[in-house]
């Protein structure tokens, strides 16, 4: 299909919007006849790229669409799925666990998703934590990308998903000067913290590699 050439599409975009091209080019700092130009006489040849970062901002279409560079979008290929789990780490006092089985995938690039860990896809997962212990660093509703590979591996000072006498719970664990020793904390200070708790009483699922959350 053959690409509509920016003018016609930024006279269309304009109508749609209920726009008018003068008024287009007062909120882009141009004179009234601007666009009008640009649209009817082709002069200038193509907009300035802040005039159409402001224009396709506003408009809310993609750069490409009045002329800019076609937009980066990484290919099929360049993605890789990691698994969501129906699971909820108590970043409080301590949950139960239940139902744990996949709620669907999320999608990552595979170059971001490498600076964020070293592990293989299947060994990360994403679970959501409930509760404030652990705030401001993770908050309740947070989404936290977990690495299962670190399960196997010596534990180190970090955020961990573990199991303790049956509970999920998402914590610091720090390395004492006891052998085999570790420190459970809170980022709260709210919460309490156990020290000299031994390692062989937990049960580490993951390290926490990366948390999102939604933006109120």
């Amino acid at each position: 299909m053959t690409q509509e050439n920016p003018r016609e599409a930024l006279r269309r975009i304009a109508q749609e919007r209920g726009e008018s091209l003068a008024g287009l080019s007062r909120m882009i700092g141009r004179n009234d006849a601007y666009l009008q130009q640009f649209v009817t006489r082709g002069s200038p040849v193509k907009l300035e790229a802040d005039d159409r970062r402001r224009l396709t901002a506003y408009l809310r279409v993609d750069e490409e669409v009045l002329g800019g560079p076609p937009t980066d979008l990484p290919k099929a290929s360049d993605m890789v799925s990691v698994r969501r789990l129906n699971i909820q780490a108590a970043a409080g006092l301590g949950r139960m666990i239940d139902d744990e089985f996949a709620l669907g995938k999320f999608r990552f690039e595979k170059s971001w998703l490498r600076q964020i860990s070293q592990a293989q896809p299947d060994e990360l997962s994403i679970i959501t934590f409930v509760g404030d212990s652990m705030a401001p660093t993770i908050n309740d509703g947070d989404d936290g990308l977990i690495d299962h590979s670190a399960a196997g591996k010596r534990v180190r000072d970090g955020i961990y998903v573990f199991r303790r006498d049956e509970t999920l719970m998402v914590k610091r664990l720090a390395v004492t000067p006891i052998a085999g020793a570790i420190t459970i904390a809170s980022d709260n200070p709210a919460y309490p913290t156990w020290h000299d708790v031994p390692l062989r009483s937990i049960d580490v699922l993951g390290r926490v590699a990366w948390i999102g959350r939604k933006m109120i």
